[in-house]
Formats: structure tokens, C-alpha cells, sequence
């Protein structure tokens, strides 16, 4: 049996406050999680310089491209386990737990080493600006020793949400958090680390985040206990996770690819505007983040309402996390814009890199709400087991579109406004397509649901 106080029974009974109940420890998460990738930006763009908040900014796509892929199978992972929890399949969800743990083990120790390679031909590639390419690279280098333990922290923190449990995630990170921003002060400002003392903060805040998650599951009861001694690849579990989180995490990379792209223009304009697109991207994201807690929130309760063969409660989730997004826009949006530049002092006292900021955040925010639906909709659709749907959709409405987008109009209008005018389009044609992968979706399960249940009829007579 789980802890009666944080698992959540998402099958039966209301929809709309169960779902607010979860997104909102996910919401905190978020938000903490831009709060102390803020703290590092702001005490190195406060206390070190304008070239030392670029040369962090400039690594996060980077960073992406090489973390995504295999951060994709924790998708799997949540899809996986919260199926089997809503079937009461328990020794199905064991096997599913220690499969996770051992790829999250795994595929830590094979990005860290691909990111320790690759991430200087990377940064040159992107054309990262000659003043902070050293500082950027070092950076680099250090926050991949970390990975293996953000892989651990995020897999278990999918497990734990898979069972309805969002709170002792949140948990973990205000403690790895307030770690992370105590080091930062103490490196930067006392030992005079500048750009690496952010760095191992947040290694060291990853493994305490890790340990944690690890202890958590260790310590539970029924079968979401992790037992070492039963840690190993159950190879069915593996085809499943990676059958569902493979495609997820080809999308993520995929947008890494047209992210970089972007960032490469980004970069042509100088370190200044490299400073201000970073500093803005962490502003916005207070909104993509909030809105990323219904993803979760979407892949949850819709595969456990898939394993209980609830299909209609699926309509009322996609409905319910649609209201949340158009409401996040409007009130976080609408505060983002109001607040814009108040938010980028934390970052930086540059006026230049203030206003060019806003500049971003201006255009970004127009049809913010069209990303939350490109994000958002795929959970849906990847909880029902359609997960290379999304993934193509998202190739084409976003990644390819960006890519074309960047070679015509900013190429025949080079300005910063036209460059990034190339999010807010893409988005909303991607949603589209999203929306339409998920009634497809939708209409299959019902399809096929009908249909086994006409057999049953015709073996019962």
C-alpha cells in the first residue's frame, strides 16, 4: 500500500480539483527550479559581469540537446508506471521501478560523457561569441558532472507523480534549491569562483536532490519501493519505457536542434543580446514552466484513467488542462508583461540588456498560450500509448517550420523582433497539429475499445 497522504486515485470522482491539487507542487517545482537558475544568472550577471550572464545563457540549448534524448524515457517512465498503478497491476509497477532506476543510472553516466566530449565543437558550432566561449565551455564541462544525478532525481520524481505523489518532489527540491543558492553566494562572492562556483553548486545540488528521491523510494512501502538488491532491466519494461519516452525525447532533441539554430542567430547579434535573450528566457519561462505542470498533470491522469479503461475522463482532462492554459496566459502572461523589466533588474543592472530583453519578452508573450498547447496536448496524446505521433508533428509544425522561418524572412528581414516573431508562429501551428493528433488519438482508443468489446459479446453468445 502507498502513503495514504500522498498518492491520489485518479480514476474516480472529480476531475478539476484533483488536477489543480497535483499541477500545483509541480507549478512550485517549476518555479523553483527557474527561482535558482536565476540565482545563479543573477550572482554571476550582478557580481561577475554582463560576459559571465552570457556565457551561462548561451550554454542552456547546448545543454538541452544533449540531456533531452535521454530525459525523454522519464516520460516513458510516468506513462509506464501510472498505467500499471490505474490497472492495480503492483508487480508490474515493481518491475517498472528498479527498470527506471538502472536506465536513469545508465543514461546519466552516457550523457555526462557524450556532454564532456562534444559540448566544445557544440559551443563553436553555435557560434558562441569569443568573449565568453572559455567561460561558457568551463561551465559546461563542470554542470555535466552533475547529469548522472539529475537523471536519478528526474526518473524518481517520475515515479513518485505517476502514483499521484507531487508534493515530496517539491519537497526535495527547496532543499536542493536553498543549497544550491547558499553555494552560489559562498563560491562567487567569498571564494571569488565566478562562473565555475555556479557551476559546482548546482552539481552539488543535484546529487543532494538525487539522494533524496533515492532515500524517498527506498523508504516507501508496496511497489514503489526501491529495493537495490532488485535494481536490473526487466527488458519487457525496457521496450515499453523506451516504446513510449524514445519519441519524447527525440521531440525535446529535436527542439534542442531548431533552439540551437536560433541561439546561433541569437549569438550574431553580440554577447549584449545573448545576455538579454537569457535573462528574458528565464522570465518567460515563469510562464512555460506553470504551464508544463498540466503536461504532467495531462500524462498522469490520463494514463491512469487508460489502465482503469476510463476513456471518457479523458475528454474532461484535455478540457480542464485547456481552461488552465488560456488562464495562466492571461493572469502570469499579463503580470510577465506588466513586470517585464522589474523582473530582468534581478538579472542585470545593464540598461541595454534590460531593454533588449523586454524586446523579447514583448513578442513571446503575444500567443504564449499557443506553446502551452503544443506542450501540453502531447501529454495527452503519449499517456493514450500514441507516442511518435507527437514527436512528427512537432518536427514539422516547430522544428523544420523554425529552421525554413530563420532562412527566409530573417534572413530577407534581419532584426531581432523577426527572429524571434519565429516562436509564437511556430507554436501555433505545432498546436494545431498537436490538437489533431490527440482527437485522432482519442478516436482510435474509442475505436478499438468498441471494438473488443463487440467481440466479448459475440465469444459470450
Amino acid at each position: 500500500m502507498f502513503y495514504k497522504n500522498y498518492d491520489m486515485d485518479m480514476s474516480s470522482g472529480p476531475l478539476f480539483g484533483k488536477i489543480i491539487l497535483f499541477s500545483l507542487p509541480i507549478i512550485a517545482i517549476n518555479i523553483l527550479q527557474l527561482l535558482f537558475n536565476a540565482a545563479d544568472m543573477a550572482v554571476v550577471g550582478l557580481f561577475t559581469g554582463r560576459q559571465a550572464l552570457a556565457a551561462v545563457g548561451a550554454t542552456g540549448q547546448l545543454i538541452s540537446l544533449i540531456v533531452n534524448l535521454f530525459m525523454g524515457f522519464s516520460v516513458g517512465t510516468s506513462v509506464v508506471v501510472a498505467q500499471e498503478y490505474g490497472a492495480d497491476k503492483h508487480a508490474d509497477v515493481s518491475r517498472s521501478v528498479h527498470t527506471s532506476i538502472a536506465i536513469s543510472i545508465i543514461s546519466g553516466f552516457i550523457v555526462m560523457i557524450a556532454g564532456l566530449i562534444f559540448c566544445k565543437p557544440l559551443l563553436e558550432l553555435i557560434s558562441t561569441p569569443h568573449d565568453i566561449f572559455d567561460l561558457s565551455l568551463l561551465y559546461t564541462k563542470i554542470y555535466f558532472l552533475g547529469i548522472p544525478a539529475g537523471m536519478i532525481y528526474n526518473f524518481g520524481a517520475a515515479i513518485l507523480r505517476a502514483v499521484g505523489d507531487s508534493r515530496r518532489p517539491m519537497n526535495y527540491l527547496i532543499i536542493s534549491g536553498a543549497v544550491n543558492v547558499v553555494l552560489n553566494l559562498l563560491f562567487v562572492i567569498v571564494f571569488q569562483m565566478g562562473v565555475a562556483g555556479v557551476a559546482w553548486a548546482t552539481v552539488i545540488s543535484q546529487f543532494i536532490a538525487a539522494l533524496l528521491v533515492v532515500i524517498c523510494l527506498y523508504r516507501s512501502h508496496g511497489s514503489i519501493q526501491f529495493i537495490p538488491k532488485q535494481m536490473k532491466i526487466d527488458r519487457q519494461k525496457l521496450l515499453t519505457i523506451v516504446r513510449i519516452g524514445l519519441p519524447a525525447g527525440l521531440q525535446s532533441t529535436l527542439f534542442s536542434i531548431s533552439n540551437m539554430v536560433v541561439q546561433s542567430a541569437i549569438n550574431s547579434f553580440g554577447s549584449v543580446m545573448v545576455a538579454a535573450s537569457s535573462a528574458a528566457g528565464n522570465v518567460e519561462g515563469f510562464v512555460g514552466t506553470t504551464m508544463n505542470a498540466y503536461y504532467n498533470a495531462a500524462i498522469t491522469f490520463t494514463g491512469q484513467n487508460m489502465g482503469a479503461k476510463k476513456y471518457d475522463r479523458i475528454d474532461t482532462i484535455a478540457k480542464i488542462c485547456t481552461v488552465l492554459i488560456f488562464a495562466t496566459w492571461i493572469i502570469v502572461g499579463g503580470l510577465t508583461m506588466l513586470f517585464g523589466r522589474q523582473l530582468l533588474r534581478l538579472y542585470t543592472s545593464d540598461l541595454e540588456v534590460i531593454e533588449l530583453g523586454m524586446l523579447r519578452i514583448k513578442v513571446m508573450m503575444i500567443a504564449y498560450f499557443t506553446c502551452g498547447t503544443m506542450n501540453v496536448f502531447p501529454g495527452l496524446t503519449r499517456a493514450m500509448g500514441y507516442s511518435v505521433l507527437p514527436m512528427l508533428c512537432t518536427l514539422v509544425g516547430a522544428c523544420i517550420l523554425r529552421i525554413i522561418w530563420l532562412a527566409t524572412v530573417f534572413s530577407m528581414y534581419p532584426s531581432v523582433v523577426t527572429l524571434f516573431a519565429c516562436y509564437p508562429v511556430t507554436w501555433a501551428i505545432a498546436g494545431i497539429g498537436q490538437v489533431l493528433c490527440f482527437f485522432y488519438a482519442r478516436h482510435k482508443i474509442r475505436k478499438d475499445s468498441t471494438s473488443a468489446v463487440q467481440a466479448d459479446c459475440t465469444v459470450s453468445i
